[in-house]
């Protein structure tokens, strides 16, 4: 099957040109709306997955669900336009004419958002002079909608949605401006955490509502048709970044090649990651034909939240990287994908992983993409969400407790740059850490150390970003619930560049005993140990190009370890800095092999 971005057609296609300082006034006003709105739910949310992990979405679409503007803290796995999906849903079940002024419509439906139940989208209609101009639209990730184990969407053994917890497809939750209660009770009776949950819910609601008044006063104050102006030139403003980027490219047809370890049902079945791109100066095709079937386990995802978002991501970084998003980033990209796939999963799949194969099929189509763009290409990052999740029930005060987290790690380095780090997967962004004094407030455990991990970064001309190891002590029982991948199909260098380690959990138990594992659930103990790590990123070019004054202000700094500089790098190093003759000997050993 294949989907082609929309067009800039119907309504707002045939509009007067606006003067250039109308347009970057409403440009920034706009985009100020999801911004303002972001710091709101930061401060009025319960939950410390929204309020500190920053795990929402907030933006504006159009009538028909384009995207207008989006804030600066979306997760670019919602670039794939979630809000605007859900509201497309919203218009082919209820229709434009049975959304009044005054509702909040709910949907977490996979078989059009495609992602993991947790991610749950309210909208509400803008209309001005009675015409309906968009739909102002807040995701938030609720902390817990039922399911096999806390948290809904952490297990790594589900086999089909229903076991992930609550479906809400397309739901009044308020009608004409009045709450309908018998919703929120049913939402109340079915997470294990009702006052996070419903504390996570007004502040949704109130940014939807607060985004629609907003959104009216920029209207009166500029008038409907120039808004309307504004938005088509915001839309090709975005296609003429991505088309000059395109005349820089190489055309033709490029592949890529990656995998992951398994599907959390079937241990060591490897699930392929083929793709090619074709890229021309007026298009951008994105091939997912090659990837793995459907999974038995939860790393699927639908088409919208799986291949269209991978695709998107991908363009979005190599493309127009630089300017905040809207549809016009994907007028020029063309996805195919079938029916079936991993990224293209049945509405009764198992999604409860939506999100965790996502960067992985992201860095593959930038592999392509660099291809084509080989000023722009980038070694691989570390390319998991790495989810390791703390549930059970506070010893002191009886209370159940749940704490999701993700890893951050390293990312590809690139022609002009070592890898950046630690940050998390390409399908977060720059998601912050809940603070350690937080969690170790609510949660039975203490965090040991947090800390880079020494020659964790792909080897090269640049080095790859360092991966991280974080050291939990267990102070009472609990349940550790784990998803990670990419173990053995390690971030890849390119040019010449080695590939970064992988990713690894490992428990140490009171008794001495070891155990890894990179899937599924293990109980802990007081005294227990977890030490969980993450990837690093891919170098950039051959490691003996690297410059031996770099690898010496690395080995001080401690990304690399002395030993790793003469194995990896051939710089040896003596009690008073670089010996020189023995590293000359060294490299030139390495450049003959």
């Amino acid at each position: 099957m294949t989907t082609l971005a929309t067009r800039t057609t119907g309504a707002m296609a045939a509009r007067p040109p606006i003067d250039s300082i109308t347009l970057e006034i409403i440009r920034h006003q706009l985009a100020a709306i999801p911004n303002q709105i972001e710091r709101n739910i930061e401060r009025t949310a319960f939950s410390p997955l929204v309020y500190e992990y920053k795990d929402y979405s907030v933006g504006f679409v159009d009538p028909v669900g384009r995207l207008v503007v989006q804030s600066r803290g979306s997760l670019p796995i919602f670039v794939a336009n979630a809000l605007g999906t859900a509201v497309r849903e919203g218009l082919e079940v209820l229709g434009p004419d049975h959304i009044h002024d005054g509702d909040i419509v709910v949907t977490n439906n996979p078989a059009w958002l495609g992602q993991h139940l947790n991610n749950v989208v309210a909208y509400t209609p803008v209309r001005v002079e009675g015409e309906l101009i968009g739909f102002f639209a807040v995701l938030v990730h609720w902390v817990d909608v039922g399911g096999s184990v806390p948290g809904s969407c952490v297990a790594s053994n589900t086999t089909d949605v229903w076991q992930e917890g609550l479906q809400l497809p397309t739901l009044k939750l308020l009608e004409r401006g009045r709450k309908r209660p018998e919703l929120f009770r049913l939402i109340a009776a079915n997470t294990r955490f009702p006052a996070f949950l419903l504390g996570d819910v007004e502040a949704q609601i109130a940014g939807c509502q607060t985004g629609h008044d907003l959104v009216q006063e920029i209207t009166a104050r500029h008038g409907l048709e120039a808004v309307k102006a504004a938005i088509v030139a915001m839309w090709d403003g975005a296609d003429h970044a991505v088309k000059a980027a395109l005349a820089r490219a190489r055309p033709g047809t490029y592949i890529a090649r990656a995998e992951l370890d398994d599907d959390g049902v079937t241990p060591d079945r490897r699930v392929p990651v083929d793709i090619s791109v074709t890229l021309s100066a007026e298009e951008i095709l994105v091939d997912l034909s090659g990837l793995g079937p459907q999974t038995a386990g939860p790393f699927n995802a639908g088409r919208n939240g799986g291949g269209i978002a991978a695709a998107r991501i991908a363009c979005k970084y190599m493309f127009s990287p630089d300017t905040p998003v809207n549809d016009g980033d994907f007028r020029r990209l063309r996805v195919e994908i079938p029916d079936g796939r991993f990224l293209s999963a049945s509405p009764d799949a198992a999604i409860g992983h939506s999100g965790s194969t996502v960067p992985t099929v992201v860095d593959a189509i930038l592999n392509a993409f660099g291809q084509a763009l080989p000023e722009r290409a980038a070694a691989a990052h570390h390319g998991i969400y790495g989810i390791h999740a703390f549930d059970g029930r506070n010893p002191e005060t009886g209370e159940r407790f749940q704490h999701l987290d993700t890893v951050t790690g390293g990312w590809g380095a690139t022609a002009v740059a070592d890898g950046p780090s630690p940050y998390r997967s390409n399908g977060h962004g720059d998601v912050p850490d809940v603070p350690v004094e937080m969690q170790e407030s609510f949660f039975p455990y203490r965090i040991e150390a947090k800390r880079l991990r020494p020659d964790s970064g792909g080897v090269g001309r640049h080095r790859g970003g360092l991966g991280v190891e974080k050291v939990y002590r267990i102070l009472g029982d609990c349940r550790l619930v784990v998803g990670f991948d990419r173990v053995a199909c390690p971030p890849w260098g390119v040019h010449g560049g080695g590939a970064g380690l992988s990713a690894s959990v490992e428990i140490l138990r009171a008794n001495g005993t070891r155990e890894s594992f990179s899937k599924g659930e293990r109980r802990l103990s007081a005294g227990d140990f977890v030490y969980v790590r993450s990837g690093g990123g891919g170098g950039f070019g051959p490691a003996v190009e690297r410059a031996v004054e770099e690898v010496l202000r690395d080995v001080r700094l401690g990304y690399v370890s002395r030993e790793g500089a003469e194995r990896d790098y051939g710089v040896v190093l003596s009690d008073d800095g670089i010996d020189e003759a023995a590293t000359a000997a060294r490299r030139s050993t390495m450049s003959s092999r």
